[in-house]
């Protein structure tokens, strides 16, 4: 359902031209004296997670971008929420403005989003890494260098990357505490040490660091919020801010990258013009009257009823619903394990058939939307309706118990009602387990064997969760459940999400075609205890540990399918989110004046990313 809550993406992208990929079938120089030797690194500028690269050689631009855009001109959108921080690295960047990852700050390599994951050098010219990946090698190039001109070297990547390991976000502490050692032999060389990790990404999660200029950054205040303007690599600067309201971001026309294969045809607008709006009706009603230049559109029902404004009518703004690519991923209402009302996963699994889709769906959202059966839904990841296989049953053997059998079998969906809003299977069904779990209805009320009623409130941060939060805690109250629905502004949800400071509240598990590292910070047991980490449940178990490592050391394409939906059924079983619903489309609505390519990304928005960075403006 990643139309409740913002897209947060920021794709970037490039690689440089005159260098080859190294094909399937190369040639390898292997001493005659030692034929059982592995063979030797090769340097490449460009890494798949498996397989190889789709771009094998010199092209002219990414599949999605158009080399003919036109360049120029000021895009202006807007943003629901505030900031209060230009430093999206460190853990007040909950509240950081968006738009400088890709636009102000760039990675050692970059993303193509036509591929599951693969990247492309960019500020690393090539990456050399052996067959176990037990190592990586990054060769910088000579071209690269900050917004101020001063060069980028070997010493940028290694203060930035020891900065990041101390003070960075929970998720890059963790992937950056396994590497064992790190050399910078010469200006423009880097290389880690990743054996006995047995880590199959770590290559490509340190190829996605970014690198932040040593010469500007003071690390003893590295943990503040600061609005200064920082200091990047990336196609644009920061031009001007407008603390909490507005930020604009300025084409650099020293770019060092401009004229790389995979930039070419993106970042086309001179100036982008970033506006914040603390309500969703004024950020709709300054794009219909002519203020905002494009809009994703996360209300059904706006989306249904509310386009039949001038501008639409006379063409000015054109309105698209745009097939979204790759995996769908999953929201919900997650329970805070950390709270011992949720230890019982009776208690779980009864208030998630509480929800009624079927009438939410139908009532709300004018029937868009599709419920969420998996956390990586419409993708070859997901598990629900597959009956586990060989190599699933294998992973999952040291666990027993951990997979339920009609999740293993892949009959398991989310609870359905008939629609009317007064369905009496599904409560039925709740109250069972509920009794199960100690419970009994007491004068209208649900209470345990110590007379304590079930109450707990759910946190939201807008009116559209507050709705939908709303209606699920009308649902709840049928059987006697309290749930206390409590809106809070973007700052204190923030906060209050970064400590752990919530029964219930909506989470967003957005899914790539490749999930990794990042699954550890959502949920491994690591990350339970590790205030700002994404592990909202509080999941702390050894088979959905033991499953990560899996995937990450997976070496095909089949073993990774395979560890994903062991994954994926064990996550499921663990009731830990009620899941919500997705959109098949992505819903935008843009000025007739903007541009965009004909050819979409297949794994990313079709937006090409917040910013629209494939996108041009046609005529001033």
């Amino acid at each position: 359902m990643t139309h409740l809550l913002p897209r947060i993406l920021a794709p970037a992208f490039a690689i440089i031209a005159p260098l080859l990929i190294a094909a399937p079938g190369a040639v390898y120089h292997v001493s005659l004296a030692a034929e059982t030797a592995m063979p030797a690194p090769v340097p490449a500028p460009a890494i798949a997670m498996h397989g190889d690269p789709a771009l094998k050689g010199p092209f002219d631009h990414l599949p999605y971008a158009d080399p003919a855009a036109l360049k120029g001109g000021r895009l202006t959108i807007g943003f629901l929420g505030t900031f209060d921080s230009l430093n999206p690295f460190n853990l007040k960047a909950g509240s950081a403005a968006q738009g400088l990852n890709a636009n102000v700050f760039e990675t050692l390599m970059t993303r193509s989003l036509d591929e599951p994951f693969t990247l492309y050098g960019l500020i690393a010219q090539t990456i050399e890494t052996d067959a176990d990946r037990s190592s990586v090698t990054f060769r910088l190039d000579p071209r690269a260098h900050f917004s101020d001109g001063v060069p980028i070297t070997s010493a940028n990547v290694r203060f930035t990357f020891d900065l990041l390991k101390a003070k960075g976000r929970p998720q890059q502490r963790a992937a950056y505490s396994l590497v064992k050692s790190i050399e910078t032999p010469d200006a423009l060389t880097i290389r880690y040490d990743l054996s006995g990790i047995n880590d199959r990404e770590m290559p490509l999660t340190l190829a996605l660091m970014p690198v932040l200029p040593r010469h500007k950054i003071d690390p003893s205040k590295f943990d503040d919020a600061s609005l200064a303007i920082p200091t990047g690599s990336g196609p644009y600067v920061v031009a001007n801010v407008q603390p909490g309201q507005r930020i604009i971001l300025r084409r650099d026309e020293n770019y060092w990258a401009k004229e790389l294969p995979v930039r070419r045809g993106l970042f086309n607008f001179d100036e982008i013009d970033i506006e914040y709006f603390r309500d969703a009706n004024s950020l709709f009603e300054a794009f219909a009257a002519g203020l905002l230049d494009f809009r994703e559109e996360t209300n059904p029902a706006r989306w249904t009823n509310s386009y039949d404004f001038p501008a639409i009518r006379d063409h000015r703004i054109i309105r698209e619903a745009l097939p979204a690519g790759g995996p769908k991923g999953l929201e919900g209402f997650v329970f805070n394990l950390r709270r011992p009302l949720f230890d019982d996963i009776r208690l779980r699994e009864a208030l998630g058939l509480l929800f009624d889709f079927e009438w939410i769906n139908a009532n709300l959202y004018d029937g868009l939307y599709k419920r969420t059966q998996s956390f990586f839904d419409d993708s070859e990841l997901a598990s629900t309706g597959r009956p586990a296989s060989a190599a699933e049953l294998a992973l999952l053997a040291p666990f027993p118990g951990a997979v339920r059998g009609d999740i293993l079998d892949g009959g398991w969906r989310p609870a359905a009602t008939d629609g009317s809003g007064a369905d009496r299977i599904a409560p039925k069904r709740a109250l069972a387990l509920l009794k199960e779990a100690g419970y009994e209805i007491e004068g209208g009320r649900l209470t345990n064997k110590g007379g304590e009623a079930l109450s707990f409130e759910i946190m939201v941060k807008d009116r559209n969760q507050e709705r939908l939060a709303l209606n699920y805690a009308d649902s709840l109250a049928r059987i006697g459940v309290s749930a206390n629905v409590r809106l809070v502004d973007e700052v204190q949800y923030q906060r209050r999400r970064q400590k752990f400071d919530f029964d219930v509240m909506i989470g967003s598990w957005l899914a790539s075609a490749s999930p990794g590292n990042e699954q550890r910070s959502r949920w491994g047991s690591a990350s339970a205890d590790q205030e700002a980490s994404f592990n909202l449940a509080g999941v702390k178990s050894p088979a959905v540990d033991a499953l990560i490592n899996a995937l990450l050391a997976a070496k095909t394409r089949e073993d990774f399918v395979a560890a994903v939906r062991a994954f994926d059924r064990v996550l499921l079983s663990g009731f830990y989110v009620v899941p919500l619903f997705h959109a098949a489309d992505q819903w935008i609505a843009a000025s007739a004046k903007l541009a965009r390519p004909k050819t979409l990304p297949r794994y990313g928005p079709a937006s090409g990313g917040a910013t629209l960075d494939t996108w041009w403006r046609a005529q001033p």
